[in-house]
């Protein structure tokens, strides 16, 4: 062997043996499944996505599925914000048919003057799921390899639990999730609680001294059930202005809470809407009580939404909702950033499993984590809705972080079948053909598939 053979020859098994094996092997579709051998009549330079159609989901929250699918079979999944619609996520296909979805950033950049605030942020969010998933299962690899490094096996999981007007069923109640394996806790704290009770509640609908001293009762009564060691936030204290806020932050501090979420709701559109507009309000209040103040389930983005919180120090906890936040790749940019400020994340959560699983991935590569919220632990068929997954999904308070391709779970149709609100089972979305008609009639011929299965997009 010739000197200049044998360098070549050692270049290309040094790099053989470098490689992750099968990282740059695109899978092979088969019925029901992503896994199999390596498909050797594609590659992922000519991958491109030809549809997007939905499945609209009937539960506590409506949940709204996306499946993104290729000319080479691979398809990934994606969730619209809860009770959020899907049309916000099919209004992008004409932005997406016919690009490579395998350049995520490119795409990413292109839709995202289409996101907004609350549920708008939810078309760009399922879209960046369902990009995530194509490409984990094309290079074999889980979601959270994709944007980084696990920090942890397993996501702590804190869950919605119905309140009581009496402190003790309400406190109950709680004591019952902490049986389930539960060490985070959240609990409602309404106004509304006390509302019967004389003098509790002034003429603009929130809690008096008195009022607020019957609102303890309830803090006070759920203390006596978990103990004072495990982490116990409160939410959905009503209408509240900068200087009621205070007031109820204040009221709250010898209960060591973990955060009051989403208190100034006077001037906002929904839980924190307009936050970012509005920073020197949350700073006051954080500024003002030892009780951590967190918000941010209704805020996309880090420039839009985050940053003003985050860079003026105006809450203690971000509180993103991956679903409207951005998904995978923006939140854990917002959180990164939260975290070179010294400030914590928790994250809402309250969707499918598919959601779910993408956040789970997501939260793993997080630094400062401290916990995931799951508003599904009650119903008996939400688990069914996927497989491939470990069951039960939330087991013990904790969910494990999938080491699978992709969001590594597939969807139970049969199970989702029995469950949808309207329409079929992700049908055709000519509705949403017609912009991409528009698209590309200056520019070439409406993309489809050749008889050999090839995507055409010009002469």
């Amino acid at each position: 062997m010739s000197s200049s053979r044998r360098l070549r020859y050692t270049r290309r098994a040094l790099i053989a043996s470098l490689a992750p094996a099968g990282l740059f092997q695109l899978v092979k579709a088969q019925p029901g499944s992503q896994a199999g051998a390596v498909n050797r009549n594609s590659a992922p330079s000519q991958l491109r996505i030809t549809d997007m159609r939905s499945v609209l989901i009937a539960s506590n929250y409506d949940y709204p599925v996306i499946r993104i699918d290729t000319n080479q079979g691979v398809y990934g999944l994606g969730e619209v914000r809860d009770a959020g619609r899907e049309g916000t996520a099919l209004v992008l296909k004409p932005h997406l048919v016919g690009k490579n979805p395998l350049g995520i950033e490119p795409i990413l950049d292109s839709i995202r003057n289409f996101a907004g605030q609350q549920r708008l942020g939810g078309g760009y969010s399922a879209v960046d799921m369902a990009l995530h998933d194509i490409a984990g299962k094309v290079y074999g690899v889980p979601c959270w390899r994709l944007v980084g490094s696990k920090y942890r096996d397993s996501i702590r999981i804190y869950c919605d639990t119905d309140q009581s007007k009496d402190p003790k069923i309400f406190a109950e109640r709680l004591r019952k999730r902490r049986e389930q394996g539960f060490t985070y806790f959240k609990m409602d704290l309404g106004t509304s609680l006390v509302a019967g009770r004389p003098g509790a509640v002034n003429n603009r609908g929130t809690a008096t001294e008195k009022g607020l001293d019957y609102l303890c009762e309830y803090v006070q009564a759920v203390r006596d059930q978990i103990g004072w060691e495990a982490p116990l936030a409160a939410d959905h204290f009503g209408p509240l202005t900068v200087n009621d806020s205070i007031r109820y932050a204040r009221a709250f501090e010898k209960y060591d809470l973990a955060w009051a979420e989403d208190m100034i709701q006077v001037g906002h559109l929904g839980p924190g809407g307009d936050a970012p507009k509005n920073w020197q309000a949350y700073r006051e209040l954080t500024e003002a009580t030892t009780t951590p103040i967190a918000t941010g389930e209704s805020l996309f983005g880090l420039e839009e939404g985050f940053k003003a919180l985050i860079d003026n120090r105006a809450i203690d906890i971000i509180h993103p909702d991956p679903l409207t936040s951005g998904a995978i790749r923006e939140t854990k940019r917002i959180a990164d950033y939260a975290a070179m400020h010294g400030i914590q994340t928790a994250i809402h959560f309250a969707g499918s499993p598919v959601g779910c699983l993408a956040s789970v991935h997501m939260a793993a590569t997080l630094k400062e984590m401290l916990a995931m919220e799951n508003h599904a632990v009650d119903i008996p068929w939400w688990d069914d809705l996927v497989s491939g997954v470990s069951k039960p999904i939330v087991n013990r308070g904790y969910i494990a972080v999938p080491d699978a391709p992709g969001l590594g779970l597939e969807l139970n149709e049969a199970v989702i079948k029995q469950h949808i609100r309207k329409g079929g089972y992700f049908e055709p979305t000519p509705q949403y053909d017609d912009f991409i008609l528009d698209r590309f009639r200056r520019g070439g011929p409406y993309p489809h598939l050749d008889e050999n299965g090839k995507l055409v997009t010009s002469m």
